[in-house]
């Protein structure tokens, strides 16, 4: 970086402000500024510096600004290995520095927790469960979870199960295996209905445990949606934007909520909101399917097509993306694409019927009638 000192305070604020950001995700302990900012400007040996400072992983940066334009290099770095996990290069118009100061500092923050918690996860795959302590446990069912396949999150319960009787006072583990629970649920693995009570409990331990921990909000929303207590589920996942601000995941389930609700506009800024800070994330079939959801009660039929497509092009096997194009299809006229959608469905869930949509798929009493309506035209009794 020159010498000038307006780049120089634009860069520090950018990084207090990232430093700020990661000290709300409760999986990592961030060296704070005092300590970090005596290496500023300095050639620094990164492995010299992350043992000096008590730490496994340095992200590291630098700003160069050229006329009203700056650009910022940024990359994380394990420093036991020396290996880059992640690099990325951000450019913006100094015309209003603070705005961009916050944008630079929200997809940097966004982007290193998922990185982080794969680095993690791959290190302790190499370790027996047995071995492991609270924390490597639930990382190691992390990595294993967001593969999202079926066998993988039975094993990731399994894990995240043993951490729970042996570290019955990690708030983590309880809120991690709550929501792994109810998505296993909602994915069909599972029956809902056994996973909610459980799910429900684990997730209020987790709060009671940790007041701070954003995942253990995410899953008691989760519980609320899935009982159709809409104002009860947005406040949850607002608590959880509260405490991690960068929470894609938060933003994504909160849209999703407000869809089933008919709040299309709050929902699909949110919803769209989760897929900008996290667009490789294998929840955004899930999203995809809630801005679906959100164009098929606007009556915007062929949008409803489009996003259900997405959805389904993340996760094939996602049916309720599945259920959302059948009736997008239906609704846009395309009644032989809509049967013929109907009929592969109903190939991987042979129960499927009006009656079960009722009593199982959590949209609120009139987006229901008018989702039913769009199933019954493609041909569903």
């Amino acid at each position: 970086m020159s010498g000038d000192p307006e780049q120089e305070y634009f860069a520090d604020g950018i990084t207090e402000d990232i430093i700020t950001g990661l000290s709300k995700l409760r999986w990592f302990f961030v060296i704070a500024r005092n300590s970090s900012f005596i290496y500023k400007g300095k050639a620094i040996d990164v492995k010299r510096a992350a043992r000096e400072l008590g730490v496994r992983y340095v992200l590291e940066g630098s700003v160069r600004k050229g006329g009203h334009r700056v650009r910022i290099t940024t990359q994380l770095i394990d420093a036991a290995t020396g290996n880059h996990i992640w690099a990325d290069r951000y450019d913006g118009d100094l015309s209003d520095v603070f705005a961009l100061q916050d944008e630079i500092t929200e997809k940097v923050v966004a982007a290193i927790e998922p990185k982080l918690l794969e680095a993690e996860g791959v290190r302790s795959q190499n370790r027996s469960p047995d071995d492991l302590g609270a924390w490597d446990l639930v990382i190691q069912a992390n990595s294993l979870f967001w593969h999202l396949t079926k066998a993988e999150t039975a094993a990731a319960t399994g894990i995240l199960r043993r951490a729970v009787d042996r570290f019955p006072d990690y708030g983590p583990a309880h809120s991690m295996l709550a929501f792994v629970l109810l998505v296993s649920g909602y994915l069909g693995w599972t029956v809902m209905e056994v996973q909610l009570q459980e799910a429900a409990r684990l997730a209020a331990r987790a709060a009671e445990l940790d007041v701070s921990d954003p995942w253990a909000h995410l899953a008691l929303g989760f519980v609320a949606f899935i009982r159709r207590r809409t104002a009860v589920a947005a406040a949850e996942f607002r608590r959880a934007l509260t405490l991690n601000p960068n929470f894609a995941a938060a933003h994504g389930y909160l849209g999703w909520t407000l869809a089933f609700d008919g709040q299309s506009k709050e929902a699909m800024t949110h919803l769209e909101e989760a897929i900008r800070m996290s667009p490789h994330d294998p929840q955004n079939a899930i999203f995809n399917t809630g801005l679906a959801v959100v164009h098929y009660l606007e009556g915007e039929y062929a949008k409803a097509v489009e996003y259900s497509d997405k959805s389904l092009q993340h996760r094939s096997a996602f049916t309720p993306g599945s259920r959302i194009h059948v009736a997008s299809l239906a609704q846009n006229g395309q009644l032989d694409e809509a049967r013929e959608a109907l009929a592969r469905l109903k190939e991987m869930h042979p129960d499927l019927s009006i009656a079960w949509i009722e009593k199982n798929v959590p949209y609120t009493p009139r987006p229901m009638a008018k989702f039913i309506d769009g199933m019954r035209e493609a041909g569903l009794q």
